[in-house]
């Protein structure tokens, strides 16, 4: 799996948890580290590691993806999950507002979700 789709999974696995504020930036021209930061934000700790879990148990479970490290956990404030190329950082507001990584990487591009593909009806060829 490339990581643009990768980055846009873990977004989308993100939201089945009720995310918020999530960020997907391109860091590929600023960073050597990684290609992409995905970052989104929960309302309590209980809530990052439903968010954390939900990321990397279908991850795991689906694609036999394992983050190469995970820092932060059950008392943290901020959670990381490394998959090399895409970098995902589950936050409560509070840290996320004192870390900024959206400033820090303000010259990241923003990535758009992709467009959903318009189903045809059968009418259509």
């Amino acid at each position: 799996m490339d990581s643009k789709k990768l980055a846009w999974l873990c977004r989308e696995l993100a939201d089945n948890k009720k995310a918020e504020n999530m960020v997907v930036l391109d860091v590929r021209k600023l960073s050597s580290v990684t290609d992409f930061f995905v970052i989104v934000s929960g309302s309590s700790q209980p809530h990052l590691r439903a968010i954390v879990e939900e990321i990397h148990g279908k991850l795991r479970d689906d694609h036999g993806l394992r983050p190469a490290r995970t820092e932060g956990g059950e008392a943290g404030s901020w959670v990381v999950l490394d998959y090399f190329d895409v970098i995902v950082h589950v936050m409560l507001a509070e840290a996320r507002a004192r870390y900024d990584l959206e400033g820090l990487w303000g010259d990241a591009k923003k990535v758009n979700p992709p467009k959903p593909r318009k189903k045809k009806t059968p009418d259509e060829k």
